[in-house]
């Protein structure tokens, strides 16, 4: 089960695509965050959803959120994917899982027919305080940028 409103989001200290770490607590002191999970780079639901946040990343920044994207890859395909898409956010690499897994987000999945283990495709909208303020778990990977502008623009 993924965190939900009104829960402390837990810290962490992640690699982007250079190998450098963030911390969500030092990201905070910046904006407001909203932390998308999404389960592989470059696999074409991921591109769609990465490109519409990419297109929406100025009006997000003026609604006072800066996105940053989180899955299990390595640094060096995180570093793929930002330059073959011109991906304008935050990538970071959760490679052992560990804070999908501290966010509810790693778990049983099933696709044509077989289960198995992977980063389930959640998004939270984490206030400057570490409460978590909205989980979007609802939306296509085409319209996500369009539910988080659309529920930003309603507070």
């Amino acid at each position: 089960m993924p965190l939900s409103v009104n829960q402390a989001a837990p810290d962490f200290s992640l690699p982007d695509a250079q190998g450098q770490l963030h911390s969500l607590h030092t990201l905070l002191t910046q904006s407001r965050v909203l932390l998308y999970f999404y389960p592989k780079a470059m696999t074409p639901g991921c591109t769609v959803q990465a490109c519409g946040l990419r297109d929406s990343k100025a009006e997000l920044s003026a609604l006072g959120v800066q996105v940053v994207g989180v899955s299990i890859d390595a640094p060096g395909r995180l570093a793929k994917f930002a330059e073959k898409e011109q991906l304008n956010f935050l990538l970071l690499g959760d490679e052992d899982h560990q804070v999908a897994q501290a966010f509810g987000v790693w778990g049983p999945k099933k696709f044509m027919g077989k289960v198995y283990d992977g980063l389930h495709r959640i998004s939270f909208l984490i206030e400057q305080d570490g409460r978590i303020s909205h989980v979007f778990e609802q939306f296509k990977t085409s319209n996500h940028h369009q539910v988080v502008l659309d529920h930003l623009r309603q507070r």
